[in-house]
């Protein structure tokens, strides 16, 4: 079991519709980051978003050590899916990796999404509604965990 990430709480503000910021506290860590979104393009019927950002590393990175990012996401309504791919600078490794995934909706708010991290693969079960969400994660295929979200 990893025990920095086994509990991670994050506030996030937007102040503008292109520019989120936020705050991750890891107290197991006792550990306290900085989270920033600069959306550039927002994503139209013809276009993909586009967003920058940074956030701690990867599940499983050392405290203290952050992540840069460069994210294109797009929503294919035919597939019913949303597809992310990111250019991710990591302070852990000093290095770029890659960041893949797919969210894959399977109706009345419930999506599958297996994803890779640039290093290790998860996969979520994801039921949101509105202004809330619990997501179910089975980190590296080895250890689950859940996530609970709340927007207002």
């Amino acid at each position: 079991m990893l025990d920095r990430p086994r509990w991670r709480l994050t506030a996030n503000y937007r102040i503008h519709h292109r520019l989120q910021i936020g705050v991750e506290f890891n107290p197991k860590a006792e550990e306290i980051g900085p989270l920033l979104t600069l959306f550039l393009l927002m994503e139209t019927d013809t276009r993909p978003a586009l967003f920058l950002g940074t956030s701690s590393d990867r599940i499983g990175s050392p405290s203290g050590e952050q992540s840069y990012f460069a994210t294109v996401s797009k929503y294919l309504p035919g597939l019913q899916a949303s597809i992310y791919g990111s250019l991710n600078y990591s302070e852990w490794d000093e290095s770029v990796n890659f960041p893949v995934g797919v969210a894959l909706e399977v109706g009345k708010g419930f999506s599958v999404r297996p994803m890779y991290d640039g290093d290790r693969g998860h996969l979520m079960l994801n039921y949101f509604t509105d202004q809330c969400g619990v997501s179910l994660i089975y980190v590296w295929f080895e250890t689950m965990g859940v996530s609970l979200s709340v927007g207002f």
